[in-house]
């Protein structure tokens, strides 16, 4: 097995250094404009964060049983070396990408991830606002594990995708020069892609590298100051509501649901997917006496 770092454990401090002094530059140096801190939100955020490390650490048993089973059977073989491991950040990146996306385009995939969405402030805390039911992401990493990447390297590449997308999620950073804008994703790209208004919507997936989107036709530069949060926003601080809501939501379209078709369709169709209004019939004419 490599012996590869925990990076999200080592990230930690920086986790609340960083996030300190957020808070305290909103302090120092106000702005009416962006979205800042709320006690409660805040808390939630954090509770969430702390919430899904625990649960993780029970979705990873079933993970790691099929991750290992399918790196067992595949003769190909991945080692963990100095140029290795960049290509396989760059392949979990692409990866992440269609996850990511796939996560807002099928509404039982979106009810993990809207969790991460349902702040409506914009700051640190809010990249900890992590979803508990992580346990549909395992089947978009596959191809790696079957073209020989270890479990354990995929879990590290994972790991340092997410410490990297921390420092994203604020408003004090303004767009960077124009050559970290078109290759990485940055504060700018990614408050494109927490916001909820129309043009805003579904865009910017990219982990890293914010060139996926550009390559696949999901990138839209921030012009407009973002709206922050759902398109049905949740008025709840509860994180058990929070990371449950949408499951519930489902539960209760699924009940009222008249066919299979639309019970499918509640499911794995878009978040805002309805089906079609029934049609009146036309009045038939009155015959002519």
């Amino acid at each position: 097995m490599p012996n590869l770092p925990d990076v999200v454990l080592w990230s930690i401090p920086a986790f609340v250094l960083l996030t300190v002094v957020e808070i305290v530059s909103y302090r120092l140096h106000p702005d009416e404009d962006s979205a800042g801190y709320e006690a409660k939100d805040a808390a939630t955020s954090i509770s969430m964060g702390l919430g899904s490390l625990v649960f993780d650490l029970a979705w990873k048993i079933p993970i790691v049983a099929i991750y290992t089973a399918v790196y067992e059977l595949t003769p190909l073989r991945v080692p963990v070396l100095w140029w290795t491991v960049p290509l396989m950040l760059l392949a979990q990146d692409f990866f992440y990408y269609w996850s990511h996306r796939g996560h807002h385009v099928i509404r039982i995939l979106w009810a993990c991830h809207v969790v991460h969405h349902s702040s409506r402030k914009f700051n640190l805390s809010t990249a900890l606002r992590q979803p508990w039911t992580s346990l549909t992401v395992w089947p978009f990493y596959l191809p790696l594990i079957a073209c020989g990447v270890h479990p354990a390297a995929l879990a590290f590449c994972s790991s340092a995708n997410l410490v990297y997308q921390f420092w994203i999620h604020t408003e004090r950073i303004d767009k960077l020069p124009r050559p970290f804008e078109y290759v990485l994703n940055t504060p700018s790209h990614h408050r494109v892609h927490h916001a909820s208004q129309g043009g805003y919507l579904d865009r910017n997936f990219g982990g890293i590298l914010i060139l996926w989107d550009r390559l696949f036709g999901s990138f839209t530069p921030e012009t407009d100051r973002p709206v922050y949060g759902l398109t049905k926003n949740i008025s709840t601080h509860n994180p058990l509501r929070v990371a449950t809501h949408e499951y519930a939501a489902i539960a209760r379209d699924l009940r009222t649901a008249r066919t299979w078709r639309e019970r499918a369709g509640r499911v794995f169709r878009g978040p805002g997917w309805a089906p079609p209004a029934p049609t009146a019939p036309e009045p038939v004419a009155e015959r002519a006496a």
